[in-house]
């Protein structure tokens, strides 16, 4: 009897925060994009996807998120390797330099995820010239015992209701993820979103949410169920950011 074929892992994505020196913000940026952009460069292992600032106005100061895709564990392994002792050491002591704080979790696509996997080989690891994109990441935490039911319904309500506003809705689900065991909070879940319409995103701040999209059977409504507890932040991607 022949074992089933496995299905190919998927693609696993470092997720960092980092509180950056507000004088330093531009040699920051410059280091990502002239330094460990390339570096990824010489394999297929791993991608630079995204470097991002916090919109201003929107939370701490001088905040920047950066999202680097890994093929699997053991690319995960050999990229951490690189920046312990390796090629990359004293990039990173000279990033340490221009932070104050640093925060990261690798996270894993969660089945309703519409990312699974990435052709890595695909993803430039050179710098892009492209208009800058928002993106709103929620990060929600649910109830004790419920992370499984938090999954249920985000793949079915939440999915159903941005596939009933299609072409309507302010935001775009491109991807879900949730930390790999031992590397962050377990019950987390974290949104990834394009923001489709920007502008309604003043409607977004200064109107209460309609009461047509709080009341049962709506996502806002029923969610309450599983979570109450969440997170949004806006993102912007910078113009040379590989994945626009």
């Amino acid at each position: 009897m022949h074992a089933p074929a496995s299905r190919p892992d998927p693609v696993l994505v470092v997720h960092e925060t980092h509180t950056v020196a507000g004088v330093e913000e531009e040699a920051f940026e410059a280091a990502w994009r002239d330094g460990f952009l390339p570096a990824l460069g010489v394999d297929d292992s791993a991608r630079l996807l995204h470097f991002l600032h916090q919109a201003h106005g929107s939370g701490p100061a001088y905040t920047v998120v950066t999202l680097t895709a890994v093929r699997d564990a053991a690319a995960w392994e050999a990229l951490a390797g690189r920046l312990r002792d390796g090629d990359l050491a004293a990039w990173v002591a000279d990033v340490d330099g221009l932070r104050h704080d640093h925060q990261a979790k690798v996270l894993a696509p969660l089945p309703f995820s519409p990312l699974q996997d990435l052709d890595l080989a695909s993803i430039p690891a050179e710098p892009q010239d492209h208009a800058q994109v928002l993106f709103m990441e929620d990060t929600a935490w649910p109830y004790r015992g419920k992370y499984e039911a938090y999954l249920e319904k985000a793949g079915t309500l939440y999915l159903e209701t941005l596939a009933a506003n299609a072409g309507r809705s302010l935001l775009g689900l491109e991807a879900a993820f949730s930390p790999v065991w031992g590397t962050d909070r377990r019950r987390e879940i974290v949104l990834w979103q394009r923001v489709v319409k920007p502008e309604a995103l003043p409607g977004l701040f200064s109107h209460d949410v309609p009461a047509e999209y709080r009341g049962p059977g709506t996502w806002m409504h029923d969610a309450l169920e599983v979570r109450d507890r969440w997170e949004s932040r806006l993102l912007r991607s910078a113009p040379w950011s590989p994945v626009a």
